[in-house]
């Protein structure tokens, strides 16, 4: 079984994506179920992972409407507004819903890279560990240290990193990243993505200059603690979703069968506790 633990949808006319531009070429239009439901196929994939990509509640009611309408999607990571009391009431309603695994705000566009750590976010963290609900930290590098704090304060929060934190793999100014990511995953209880890295290496990138950083993800995490995720369909912006499958196919073939089994399914089976 193959679990795709990041993927997306969006229609354009809902009108709440702020970072969705015409600029962005290849990303600005819809897609949907009926786009991934071939490639899914073609990779022999039976489940995902549908992740917000919009900071609105009403996203995430539109995500669990889909993931309600289609058998593949075993769940969804929303949005709340986490320093709102109604925020903690949307929590409180979308926990109510089986597909609702967790949240993820958009961390790496906040200009406040200690803000996270604000006092006035604690009940939702408080809930979330109450809940058994996950928290998707989409980061960079720079984040890293401050996450570490996170993971020390609240230590039964159920913490995945987005994308490996995102290396500048094409700049190659990646020492600090080789480091911090070390260091955070160090911590037993953050779990981290394999996903979003051919996006962070130029445009269609040779598994060669991306496999350092896999194998480094894997070193550190082990394949216990990574899951891979296709970050469909923002993986247009370097690559497509077969290229992508393709080289975690290649990256993991040496490995052995259940840690490859951990990484295509078992891993993201465990954290988002699909059934």
């Amino acid at each position: 079984m193959r679990i795709d633990s990041h993927q997306h949808f969006w229609q354009v006319s809902r009108g709440d994506y702020e970072w969705l531009t015409p600029e962005l070429d290849s990303l600005y239009r819809d897609f949907q179920p009926i786009d991934i439901k071939p490639l899914l196929s073609d990779a022999k994939v039976s489940k995902t992972i549908l992740v917000q990509a919009a900071e609105t509640a009403a996203e995430t009611e539109y995500l669990l409407e889909l993931a309600a309408e289609n058998d593949f999607i075993a769940g969804v990571v929303g949005w709340v507004n986490m320093e709102s009391e109604q925020g903690l009431l949307d929590l409180q309603r979308f926990s109510q819903n089986p597909f609702f695994k967790g949240i993820r705000p958009m961390l790496q566009d906040i200009d406040d890279v200690n803000w996270i750590l604000k006092p006035e976010l604690a009940p939702v963290f408080d809930m979330l560990i109450a809940k058994e609900l996950t928290f998707d930290a989409l980061v960079l590098p720079k984040h890293l240290d401050v996450l570490s704090i996170l993971l020390k304060r609240y230590p039964n929060l159920k913490v995945v990193i987005d994308h490996g934190a995102k290396p500048s793999i094409e700049s190659g100014l990646t020492a600090q990243w080789y480091e911090r990511i070390a260091s955070i995953a160090s911590n037993p209880s953050v779990y981290c993505k394999l996903s979003g890295l051919v996006t962070e290496a130029g445009l269609n990138p040779e598994l060669d200059k991306v496999s350092p950083y896999m194998q480094h993800l894997l070193l550190c995490f082990g394949a216990e603690r990574l899951m891979w995720g296709s970050d469909w369909p923002v993986v247009y912006l370097s690559s497509n979703y077969s290229s992508w499958t393709k080289q975690v196919e290649t990256f993991v073939k040496s490995l052995s069968t259940e840690q490859q089994e951990n990484i295509w399914a078992a891993t993201a089976q465990k954290f988002y506790a699909i059934k």
